[in-house]
C-alpha cells in the first residue's frame, strides 16, 4: 500500500486521537511502559520523515528545530521509562 505525506499525517493524527481517548480509560496504566516506548519510536520516525520532506523540498533548515525537539522528547520518554 502506498500513501502520500498527507495521508500519512492523517493516520498519525487519528492514532493520536485514539491514544488520547484510550488514556481516559481507568485501565490506562496497563502497558504504560510499552506505550511510552512506542511513542518514543514514533517520534523518532516522525523526525526522520520531517528530515526527508525537507531534503526533498529544496528549503533547508525549516524543520531542524522541530526535528531536534522531537528526538529530545523521544529520548526523554525512553530515559524515564520504568
Amino acid at each position: 500500500m502506498s500513501v502520500n505525506e498527507y495521508e500519512a499525517s492523517l493516520v498519525i493524527k487519528s492514532g493520536a486521537e485514539l491514544l488520547s481517548a484510550a488514556s481516559s480509560d481507568p485501565r490506562s496504566e496497563e502497558g504504560y511502559a510499552a506505550v511510552k516506548a512506542n511513542i518514543s519510536e514514533s517520534l523518532d520516525r516522525i523526525a526522520e520523515a520531517l528530515t526527508n520532506f525537507e531534503a526533498g523540498s529544496g528549503v533547508r533548515n525549516r524543520s531542524t528545530g522541530w526535528v531536534q525537539d522531537l528526538r529530545r522528547v523521544a529520548d526523554d520518554l525512553v530515559d524515564r521509562q520504568g
